[in-house]
């Protein structure tokens, strides 16, 4: 099967192979092409059964559970992350957390019985609670059977009625320039409305995510108070420019 491939796409299945999953930004930096070359790259290679295309990259065909839960991909950094931010929420606080693999490992890290409230919009998420014991507020709304997360006006009153002590969201990427965002629409002005209405705001994401950058901004970066990574960000620019924010980033 190699033997069809190029030898940029033959670096690129050995990088999953190592990874398990790939950046289209990243790629284009690493062999000086273009967007549209890396996205031909990956479109041949996942109609040769060898990978699945995913928003801004693509994960080893092998992988197909990712695709629907994505904590397949950095499954113990995102479980640090996890339970480093479910160490911050104290007793009696309001918490919300909205859909994503990395929120779902907050969720999975409360204790039982935890004396907090938890609003979500995450299906799954609520579930992981109940099972906990957790006092928990399900926001209803529109369905996105990607992130098993509900959307749109429904979701939005409700949560505009709320006010929170800490809020954990995902992310799909931080960029320097256009904070943070997120590649659904719907998804990114529930973080939006979830930030208004919070004390205090954490970002939640691994360190892949440090320089990429969605079709959707939810939030400048000074608009988020902290995030909660397993690495600091590779770029001296965009960990000066959270600097200067005043984003805080703490390491699980």
């Amino acid at each position: 099967m190699n033997a069809t491939l190029n030898d940029r796409q033959k670096q690129v299945m050995d990088q999953l192979n190592r990874a398990g999953e790939v950046k289209v930004t990243e790629l284009k930096e690493r062999f000086d092409v273009t967007e549209m070359t890396v996205r031909r790259d990956l479109e041949k290679l996942e109609q040769m059964g060898l990978v699945k295309r995913t928003f801004g990259g693509a994960i080893l065909a092998s992988k197909d559970i990712a695709l629907h839960d994505r904590s397949i991909v950095m499954a113990e950094e995102k479980s640090r992350i996890g339970q480093y931010a479910a160490a911050l929420v104290q007793d009696g606080e309001a918490v919300f957390l909205d859909g994503g693999t990395t929120t779902l490992q907050v969720a999975r890290h409360f204790p039982a019985h935890a004396s907090i409230t938890v609003v979500t919009n995450a299906v799954n998420i609520a579930a992981e609670l109940a099972e906990k014991k957790i006092s928990t507020i399900v926001v209803g709304g529109i369905l996105v059977e990607a992130t098993n997360s509900t959307v749109g006006p429904i979701a939005a009153e409700t949560i505009s009625r709320m006010v929170f002590d800490k809020i954990f969201l995902g992310a799909t990427g931080v960029h320097s320039v256009h904070g943070f965002s997120n590649s659904n629409m719907y998804e990114a002005e529930i973080k939006r409305l979830a930030i208004q209405k919070s004390r205090e705001s954490y970002v939640v994401i691994d360190h892949t995510k440090f320089g990429e950058q969605a079709l959707f901004s939810f939030a400048d970066l000074g608009h988020v108070h902290k995030i909660v990574s397993d690495q600091w960000p590779a770029s001296e620019e965009l960990a000066a420019a959270l600097q200067a924010a005043g984003t805080e980033i703490l390491l699980a």
